[in-house]
């Protein structure tokens, strides 16, 4: 790797993001909020000089105009160390607010990678600082570098490798002939979205900062939300926009950029993915509402609207929740953890295995079944009428190994921190899939991680990171070879 190039494109990446550090000032000076001015500027500051230190000290950095040749192993380390650092940078300003710095870097990891979870238990800070748990959810949803690739000339040619090593999923999606312009698209239908329930949400009683705050959170798979409570209490109507957003916060974001260029939505029932994750939805959804009309006694409305709003935010793993879930019954619980397992789509802000993932280690499954009836066939494993290369399939068995394999690791030495089995398990699942919520009292949905031992936390906060990068860059930076410097 050339030292040169990772110090440019890390360094501009962390200059621009010194600047969206800068946003949640406006909304401070908007409530005149004065004392929250100080932590945001000061934490863009510390950033501006990262960036322009790092540039000035690495030989040959400043001396790079752009990075159109960079290499795979280049991108990768980019956007890997591109995410740590501004989980650290969105760390400062709670800082200023009490939070120790573990209480900080696990509430601004869980921000940046979308999970949710929250070690808040006091909500009387001001505004600004709920915008930016909101808004770092919202960036890191589409993603740092996506965003950067979208709008920096710099990366135009270059941000291939940068594009891939962030964008979620187990396939190279590119549907227009340039990675910029594919970059711009996704965040075109990111923003209407956000936009769009934004208007929603007002027209329907919330407020313009929840409204805002919340869309935020539901397309991008995140679920913090600037109350104490949630979507507790919330209308009927507002918790079913909220469902149809956040469940399309877990579908692909280039499936829906050709739907809407095309203006028919059934172009979204053409994917085999998005079939099964709406079939998944609708059918874990119908189960759940059976099980609370019979268990919980909500009624019929109730019962439907309940289930599939929280059903909706799981699966897509944006956490909020409209009631305490953890006081439900142990099957409707047992039927959401099932959603919480399953993931959302690849190519979207949702987090988990992925749809995708799951389809292909079934059909791999079926396929070597029927091998053993005939040995001398030959099989291909087709998605949507393409066969998938076997090299992806390679990919995917090694991803859900690992996946399993740290998530076996972290829940045992979790679970023996806490001793309790629910922390260790669900708050594993939970941080490892970006979800936020657990299951139990302690980091249920109306709980918090702020009781948790500092070791517990630190790994959270390890597999949160984890499993935003997707795995795959952060196990490619224990090869020796990657660490072979020019």
């Amino acid at each position: 790797m050339r030292l040169s190039y990772l110090a440019y494109t890390f360094s501009l990446s962390i200059m621009y993001f010194s600047v969206l550090l800068l946003v949640p000032i406006l909304i401070a000076l908007y409530y005149h909020e004065t004392s929250a001015i100080f932590p945001f500027f000061f934490a863009a500051t510390v950033a501006f000089l990262i960036a322009v230190t790092l540039k000035k000290i690495v030989p040959g950095a400043s001396q790079v105009k752009n990075v159109n040749d960079i290499k795979k192993s280049e991108g990768i380390c980019t956007v890997t160390f591109c995410w740590l650092l501004a989980g650290l940078l969105a760390a400062i300003p709670y800082m200023f607010f009490g939070f120790s710095f573990i209480d900080a870097l696990f509430e601004s990891t869980s921000g940046i990678t979308t999970t949710g979870s929250t070690i808040f238990v006091d909500y009387n800070f001001p505004k600004a600082l709920f915008f930016w748990r909101g808004f770092t959810q919202w960036i890191g949803g589409m993603g740092i570098i996506v965003l950067f690739v979208a709008i920096l000339p710099q990366f135009a040619i270059a941000g291939r490798q940068l594009f891939f090593a962030e964008a979620p999923g187990p396939t190279e999606d590119k549907f227009t002939p340039r990675v910029r312009n594919t970059a711009s698209a996704l965040w075109k239908v990111y923003l209407g979205m956000t936009i769009l329930e934004i208007v929603l949400l007002r027209i329907n009683g919330m407020s313009g900062f929840n409204a805002m705050c919340h869309s935020f959170s539901s397309v991008s798979g995140g679920g913090l939300s600037p109350n104490s409570y949630s979507l507790v209490g919330s209308t009927n109507i507002i918790l079913w926009i909220m469902a149809v957003f956040t469940f399309f916060g877990g579908a692909s974001y280039n499936l829906q950029y050709k739907a809407w260029t095309k203006l028919n939505p059934l172009v979204l029932f053409k994917s085999e993915e998005f079939r099964v994750y709406f079939w998944i939805t609708v059918g874990i959804g119908l189960l759940l509402a059976l099980s609370l009309e019979i268990h919980e006694g909500y009624g019929v409305f109730n019962s439907l609207t309940h289930s599939f709003f929280n059903v909706c935010s799981v699966i897509s793993s944006s956490g909020f929740c409209s009631v305490d879930f953890a006081k439900w019954d142990y099957v409707s619980k047992v039927l959401l953890f099932i959603a919480m397992a399953t993931g959302s789509c690849a190519s979207s802000a949702g987090g988990g295995i992925k749809i995708m993932r799951w389809l292909l280690i079934f059909k791999i499954m079926k396929t070597e079944l029927t091998k053993v009836l005939h040995p001398k066939a030959v099989f291909n494993i087709k998605v949507e009428n393409c066969t998938v290369p076997r090299e992806i399939l390679y990919q995917t068995l090694m991803f859900v190994s690992f996946y399993f394999a740290i998530l076996i690791c972290s829940t045992l030495v979790t679970a023996m921190i806490e001793k309790s089995t629910v922390i260790g398990l669900t708050g594993t699942v939970s941080s490892l899939g970006n979800i936020g919520p657990g299951l139990g009292n302690v980091i249920g949905p109306l709980g918090s991680y702020q009781s948790l031992n500092i070791w517990t936390k630190i790994i959270f906060i390890i597999d949160m990171f984890v499993g935003r990068l997707e795995l795959i860059p952060f196990l490619v930076l224990f090869q020796k070879d990657l660490w072979s410097f020019k």
